[in-house]
């Protein structure tokens, strides 16, 4: 890995930049089953339907979101913002879980009414509408399948997809289950499912994306072992100030003083510095690193100008 002390280039693209084009296609799959979706509700009087063509418009509107978040990701940094607009991919993925909030909340109310203001449904075209809403949502799944695990945004696109597919098969048992016995309850017994496929991926975008706003330490970077293994490099006596934060998915950042004896700098600074710099990246995949070396005693002294 490269050790760069700049701030990433934008011109080498985020992870989700690599998948612009499948996003793409994924946004039109959306839109297109939205409007599906609505005629079919209005057609068929089926609030699941409905509330999956309302999940289906989030879809689009967040994977629209994770576009727009990608170009603006690829903007060259400025004085101002030296890590440039990486971090608007995180704020994306917290509007995406937001919007998915509110389509829970309204599908919940409305399902709670239809039961005490039962609508009569036609059970064979919602059956109909909603296998083909399934097949539309299973390309999409197709298309970011290799996404999912790379990028918070992607995932979140994923994620929308897949719960739309997961909300389809609600629709389909539905529809069957109305055809078949005449059970108008199961319409908003599916909307229900529906919304609460949608909590824990959810929770689960917005935990992850908050993680990262809040600066902590990269799940896959331990600090501990960080500390340990600089710790164990010749010359270094101790390790303080030692940070780790995400700036955007796929890009930790890492940063830390390291105090060496005065003979570990006999050789230079630089031979040193990258030594410790490749420590860091060897082992645990960070390409951006900042490390202040300090001699023996630096830190006592410092210390005291702040007493």
């Amino acid at each position: 890995m490269g050790h760069d002390h700049g701030a990433p280039s934008a011109a080498s693209g985020t992870l989700s930049g690599t998948y612009r084009n499948r996003l793409l296609w994924t946004i039109g799959i959306s839109a297109s089953i939205t409007l599906i979706q609505v005629v079919g509700a209005l057609l068929s009087g089926s609030l699941a339907l409905l509330a999956d063509a309302a999940h289906s418009l989030t879809d689009a509107v967040g994977v629209s979101l994770a576009l727009g978040a990608i170009t603006l990701a690829q903007r060259a940094p400025t004085p101002r913002r030296t890590f440039g607009f990486y971090r608007v991919e995180i704020f994306s993925a917290v509007l995406n879980a937001l919007l998915l909030a509110a389509i829970f909340v309204w599908v919940l109310y409305s399902a709670i009414r239809r039961f005490s203001e039962p609508v009569e449904v036609k059970g064979g075209l919602m059956f109909a509408v909603a296998v083909g809403g399934l097949a539309a949502n299973l390309v999409g799944l197709w298309l970011l399948k290799d996404a999912k695990d790379k990028s918070l945004n992607l995932r979140g696109a994923y994620l929308e997809v897949l719960g739309d597919a997961l909300g389809s098969v609600a629709v389909i048992v539905g529809g069957l289950i109305i055809l078949f016995t005449g059970w108008q309850a199961a319409d908003p017994i599916a909307s229900i499912v529906i919304g609460l496929l949608i909590v824990p991926r959810t929770y689960g975008l917005l935990r992850d994306a908050l993680h990262v706003l809040m600066e902590a330490a990269p799940n896959d970077v331990d600090l501990a072992e960080v500390r340990r293994h600089l710790l164990e490099e010749p010359g270094v006596v101790d390790v303080h100030d030692l940070h780790g934060w995400t700036v955007t998915s796929g890009m930790p950042v890492l940063t830390a003083h390291v105090v060496v004896k005065e003979t570990a700098l006999d050789g230079g600074y630089g031979e040193l510095l990258t030594r410790l710099q490749s420590c860091v990246g060897d082992h645990f995949d960070v390409a951006h690193s900042t490390i202040q070396l300090e001699p023996e005693g630096h830190t006592e002294a410092a210390d005291s100008l702040h007493r």
